[in-house]
């Protein structure tokens, strides 16, 4: 029987079950076997009754005596079980599923319960403890032997969806399940790593490590184990990057910059600022790319202020000097309008062209504008998703940028590259990622960081207030008005909602503008208005005429007004730690001292840690690995980012950084020597890269 088996050849699973198993993603035995547990019980002590203590976690074996289903209070019924094991007698109480333990815990069954000990009096108690069944002749999972399996061992809890319990799928049984799978055809029989790489980085063998994983023998096996998994796993995604990589460098061509021009060196002659260090680093390490006749695949990353468009409009100028085309796509029509006008501002005094595309601009604008660009007269096109329409050519496209590429889906992205062959890509970004995600997202870019912020930029104050202290905000918001400055007030949600208490920004607007601030000019911005009203909003609040701008998040990225210098945001602790440092940067863009005003309702801990945060340091990069730590790595980057996530069952990306870093060094050194893993010592990792990766597909993706 192969590890591919469907799981309808296990006893006690009809058709029901491998139906709920399948909505699962659990169709065959390999399936099962890499259903990692997500966490585990250590049930070898067992503890009697009479030395139970209250507040503590204990495993107590006994007989169930009495079992019943009480009314209860408020008319909603409870199931209560008394288990005896000699010493005494522990209540069992069940609030929810009463039906279901009703049926489950019968008198004269014997038990294993686990759970939270309290005391009723003198009666020791658990409220919906775990139990595993020992010694019943109501064999549910097919067999009481299966059952030994389910006490006195470190025991694994594995992830279940709402469906699989209803329908008697939980942790036990799929411990059940696993067992006999085991039986019937152990995992991990072939290899899937190299003996120099099994020896190398010390790791266990695979077979060992499932069982270990499923049936841990001790805490420190269990322990290696893991690290085998994890290592693999993030060993195999390592390996895509690489092998992806070494197709860039070597199997593809792109156009080579051969030099450094009138453009980039009259570009920076007329700057009114002198670049930053970490600034100039990026600018050689993107021209090295772009000389070196491989299409570049870099991804800059800098905080929110640091100078990226300044690295990206050097790139531009590149291009223009080795009389190639540039491309910059942005993710709202904002921002698209923001970057035109501030390229425009250098550009053209160079003799550049720089061309915005919209999705909303007048036809024969729109086809002079195309045409163009099709003859060369444009040299730089700016705009956003309008740029992949089919009727967008390009006369010599040399260089792809995209902003906040993040906020771009992966279709979207490829979309525009396939607009010339192999071009340049830069990919940038203004929330700073954590190491791990970086190598684990993005493991087959070169990187450029930029951490260091431009001369003269302050960093922004940021305090922290409950909400009953907003009218002192205000009043602050409104001295720093009446020196001739402005501000923004930023509201969670458009509107109210029925699940939380939040005021919504467009509830807000009238008693701000009526009663708070009637003497003020104040404008609303969200994201269900039109292109034309949030670009007509936008204009007034850049131009001066409005003295605040009341929104959402549609300010959070990209929004550059040097003469704003308060942001309040509403509900700080409603807001998402990375989500909170880019509404920060919308302030301190100028020479003046600058404000962020987090005002909070009720905290809970998580809210509490990000405010804490916040306060306690400016710098983003630091930001982001508090923001992954706090709320895991899969959840920091977004859908379209962390879909690339999606594959690891049982690594953690912002746990696993040392995991992470000895499987990418072996993965590349792999590929460094054999490209195309053809070396016989090699064979376990290319059968399983082919099984897992590509199918039946050959290795031409390889090359």
């Amino acid at each position: 029987m192969a590890e591919s088996s469907p799981l309808s050849s296990l006893k006690g699973m009809g058709p029901k079950k491998v139906a709920i198993l399948h909505d699962a993603g659990l169709v065959s035995f390999e399936d099962l076997f890499e259903l990692f547990p997500r966490r585990y019980l250590d049930r070898r002590v067992m503890k009697p009754v009479r030395d139970l203590r209250a507040g503590e976690t204990a495993t107590v074996v006994g007989t169930i005596t009495a079992a019943s289903v009480d009314a209860g209070q408020r008319g909603r019924s409870r199931f209560r079980a008394t288990l005896s094991d000699g010493s005494g007698t522990l209540e069992l109480t069940w609030f929810r599923g009463v039906r279901y333990f009703a049926r489950a815990v019968v008198p004269g069954e014997t038990l294993a319960v686990h759970g939270k000990v309290g005391y009723f009096g003198a009666r020791a108690q658990m409220q919906h403890p775990d139990f595993d069944r020992l010694g019943s002749d109501r064999h549910e999972d097919g067999g009481s032997d299966l059952s030994l399996y389910n006490t006195g061992r470190i025991i694994p809890l594995y992830p279940t969806t709402e469906a699989m319990k209803l329908s008697g799928l939980g942790s036990r049984q799929l411990r059940s399940l696993m067992a006999q799978a085991f039986e019937l055809q152990p995992p991990g029989a072939r290899e899937n790593l190299s003996r120099s790489i099994l020896d190398s980085n010390s790791l266990m063998p695979l077979a060992e490590a499932y069982r270990e994983i499923h049936f841990p023998s001790s805490p420190e096996r269990l322990g290696i184990a893991e690290r085998r998994m994890k290592w693999t796993e993030l060993f195999y995604a390592q390996l895509l990057f690489a092998l992806r990589r070494h197709t860039a460098r070597h199997l593809r061509q792109a156009a080579v910059f051969t030099h450094s021009g009138e453009y980039t060196s009259r570009l920076y002659a007329s700057l009114p600022y002198e670049l930053t260090a970490a600034q100039k680093d990026a600018i050689r390490e993107i021209y090295r790319d772009l000389r070196s006749g491989s299409p570049m695949q870099r991804l800059l990353q800098g905080d929110v202020g640091s100078g990226k468009t300044a690295v990206a409009m050097f790139s531009m100028a590149l291009a223009a000097d080795n009389k190639l085309q540039s491309v910059f796509m942005a993710p709202t029509e904002i921002l698209a309008v923001q970057h035109w006008l501030s390229m425009r501002r250098f550009f053209e005094p160079l003799g550049l062209e720089v061309a915005l595309f919209s999705g909303r601009q007048p036809k024969r604008l729109r086809e002079e504008l195309l045409l163009r660009l099709r003859e060369g007269d444009v040299h730089v096109a700016v705009g956003t998703h309008a740029l992949i329409e089919d009727a967008v050519r390009y006369r010599e496209l040399g260089l792809v940028i995209i902003d906040e590429q993040h906020r771009f889906g992966v279709l979207q992205r490829k979309a525009l590259q396939e607009k010339a062959s192999n071009p340049h890509v830069l990919l940038m970004t203004a929330t700073p990622i954590p190491r791990t995600l970086t190598m684990g997202v993005f493991g087959d870019l070169d990187v450029s960081v930029i951490r260091q912020m431009p001369a003269g930029r302050r960093p922004v104050k940021t305090i922290v207030r409950p909400e009953s202290e907003q009218a002192k905000v205000h009043q602050f918001l409104r001295r720093e008005i009446a020196d001739g400055h402005q501000g923004y007030i930023v509201y969670p949600l458009v509107e109210a909602s029925e699940k939380t208490d939040l005021q919504a920004a467009v509830e807000s607007f009238g008693e701000l503008s009526g009663a708070v601030f009637p003497d003020l000019r104040l404008g609303l911005i969200h994201g269900q208005m039109s292109p034309e009203e949030k670009d007509g909003v936008m204009q007034r609040f850049r131009t001066g005429e409005l003295h605040i701008l009341v929104g959402t998040t549609v300010i959070e990225v990209g929004v550059d007004v040097p003469n704003a210098t308060v942001i309040i945001v509403e509900h700080a602790e409603r807001f998402g730690l990375a989500q909170l440092h880019q509404l920060r940067g919308r302030v301190g863009r100028g020479q003046h001292p600058s404000h962020c005003f987090l005002l909070y309702g009720k905290l809970t801990g998580d809210g509490r840690e990000r405010l804490q945060a916040m306060e306690s340091t400016s710098d983003g990069f630091v930001i982001s690995e508090m923001d992954a730590r706090i709320r895991g790595a899969g959840n920091v980057l977004g859908k379209e980012q962390s879909g690339s996530l999606s594959g690891l069952k049982i690594a953690d990306l912002s746990l696993d950084f040392d995991i992470m870093q000895s499987a990418r060094s072996a993965a590349f050194a792999l590929v460094e020597a054999d490209s195309r893993l053809a070396l016989p010592e090699n064979e376990p990792v290319r059968r399983w890269y082919m099984d897992r990766y590509l199918g039946r597909q050959t290795l031409a993706d390889i090359g």
